[in-house]
């Protein structure tokens, strides 16, 4: 398990996961645009394929879902310098040959790929402060009701955007989730409260799971089940949600996450640990809890 890769695409997948809820598009019908194709970034598009193949979608169909965008334009598939992780999600030349280049990149910028893409999910890992400007984000929200707008990097001064300009720009129907933490956002009258996609969502509730079960690795199923488990805990449907849980419930949500993590095991046949009766109760025996004895001066 790397947390880098598969702890941050699995805390991703549980924010797009709640926005699917809130956008009421099936996950296999968004197109996404991931702006940032390194470890991260591709991270985060392996565990949506995923999540996607486990709906039906072949290998093929969930990859035509992605445009991955990083310094030199995007990502196409005659480009000799990408990684082998990078050109799963490539497009073909032909694909793109009409679509205009910007010479100072000598690829499709940006802006041009969601003009042409028409992403209804953005989601940011470039280290790019500002990247996600006015102009994109206003073009994405001309076609998608509520865009879905990611700015993933961190710390806050690396931000593609801010969560305030998010929502002004879109009139306060973006869906957000940051990398780094941000206060609530108020617009004409209502709070908008933005999710921290922090990776401590996942690993320790995930690390419990994996012990309460007595796993002998972590598959794709319990990453999956981290995922749905963290998206469970919010209703983003609701005016002015965040599309994750705050921090400050973590002990709750590990131990939601654990129990889920713990069943995934077991449906995988990598549970060595019988698991019967209440899961979660015998969970949060394991749980430390740091209460300590008042100590009196001697």
């Amino acid at each position: 398990f790397n947390d880098d890769i598969q702890g941050t695409g699995a805390v991703n997948l549980a924010a797009v996961l709640a926005a699917v809820q809130a956008t009421g598009i099936k996950l296999t019908q968004h197109r996404i645009v991931i702006f940032g194709a390194g470890t991260a970034g591709v991270g985060i598009a392996d565990q949506l394929s995923a999540a996607m193949k486990a709906e039906g979608l072949t290998d093929d169909q969930a990859r035509a879902r992605f445009w991955a965008v990083d310094r030199a334009g995007l990502l196409t598939a005659d480009d000799s310098q990408l990684s082998r992780q990078q050109l799963r999600y490539a497009r073909a030349p032909a694909e793109v040959a009409g679509w205009p280049r910007d010479p100072a990149l000598g690829g499709v910028a940006l802006a041009e790929v969601v003009r042409q893409v028409r992403p209804t999910i953005l989601i940011g890992t470039s280290g790019r402060p500002g990247a996600f400007t006015e102009e994109i984000v206003r073009q994405m929200a001309g076609h998608a009701d509520r865009p879905v707008i990611m700015p993933m990097s961190n710390p806050t001064e690396l931000a593609e955007a801010r969560p305030g300009d998010l929502i002004g720009w879109t009139g306060g129907r973006a869906l957000v989730a940051t990398g780094s933490p941000f206060g609530p956002v108020d617009h004409r009258g209502r709070r908008y409260a933005i999710g921290q996609a922090n990776n401590a969502l996942i690993f320790p509730g995930l690390g419990l799971g994996v012990i309460a079960a007595r796993a002998e690795r972590v598959t794709d199923g319990m990453l999956s089940a981290a995922a749905h488990a963290v998206a469970s805990l919010v209703d983003a449907a609701a005016p002015g949600a965040p599309l994750l849980p705050p921090v400050e419930s973590l002990r709750e949500t590990s131990l939601t996450v654990a129990t889920e993590v713990a069943r995934a095991a077991a449906a995988d046949g990598v549970a060595e640990a019988r698991l019967d009766g209440d899961i979660r109760e015998h969970i949060s025996q394991l749980m430390w809890r740091p209460v300590y004895r008042p100590v009196r001066p001697a």
